[in-house]
């Protein structure tokens, strides 16, 4: 990779994370994330696939209080650099990707941490009554949130494909075969929380008919996913309907 295209990267990791506390302006979710590294190394189809299968592992996860999780985006950014064609995902997802993801936890805690030094400080300054040097704490903590995104991608990215090979010359069969393992669960996992958050009783319906579509029609993911926009748009105008019909309004046909 070019200095250039690590910077970028290392960049985008920073502000999007920034970005996703604040404004929310930017792209900046594992999808959207993967394809964009995809297009700056030139590679958008393997940043595609990447993106959707570890958005799959993140099905049902959230950033609940103070809750640290793994952080998929910065993953996504490393996964695809990495990736040498996309018959190279799931072993690099495996060796690098979930080491990785399970890592961005303890260092998301790390940036916490160091985040109440800066908070510390804004309260000294607010017993002084220095509202300036209070704002300054606070904005200081953008450092802590982006660095800690910023540097693993930057460190990934600097040592390249070649720590890849390296890793799976070294690393013994049984710890691949974990890994290669785990890799293979994290959707059904994914997909079993995200289960247990909607209200399958009052939906049951359309859970059955994606379940037959699926297994006994042997429809396509993005096929089913297709049905599914289309009765959700559905639903949506049918509670709109409803909801004026209940005001007293008028109901358009």
């Amino acid at each position: 990779m070019t200095i250039l295209q690590i910077l970028l990267l290392t960049l985008w990791a920073g502000l999007s994370q920034v970005d996703q506390m604040t404004f929310n302006l930017l792209p900046s979710g594992i999808i959207p994330t993967a394809i964009f590294t995809g297009l700056i190394v030139g590679k958008p189809e393997l940043g595609l696939l990447v993106g959707g299968t570890l958005q799959s592992y993140a099905l049902g996860l959230g950033m609940f209080g103070g809750a640290s999780i793994p952080n998929y985006p910065v993953t996504a950014i490393i996964v695809v650099a990495l990736s040498a064609s996309a018959a190279d995902v799931p072993a690099t997802i495996a060796l690098i990707g979930i080491p990785v993801a399970t890592l961005t936890v303890q260092i998301d805690v790390f940036g916490r941490f160091l985040n109440t030094f800066f908070q510390h400080r804004a309260d000294k300054y607010a017993a002084l009554g220095d509202s300036r040097q209070v704002a300054f704490s606070n904005h200081l903590g953008i450092l802590s949130w982006s660095l800690s995104r910023m540097i693993p991608v930057f460190v990934a990215l600097c040592l390249g494909p070649s720590f890849v090979e390296m890793l799976n010359a070294i690393m013994p069969p049984w710890l691949s075969s974990g890994l290669s393992i785990a890799a293979g669960m994290f959707p059904a996992v994914g997909f079993a929380i995200l289960l247990k958050y909607l209200p399958i009783r009052s939906n049951l319906h359309y859970l059955i008919l994606g379940f037959a579509l699926t297994a006994w029609a042997g429809m396509p993911t993005l096929a089913v996913a297709t049905f599914g926009a289309a009765a959700a748009i559905a639903v949506y105008y049918q509670a709109g309907k409803t909801e004026k019909a209940n005001a007293g309004g008028d109901v358009d046909e």
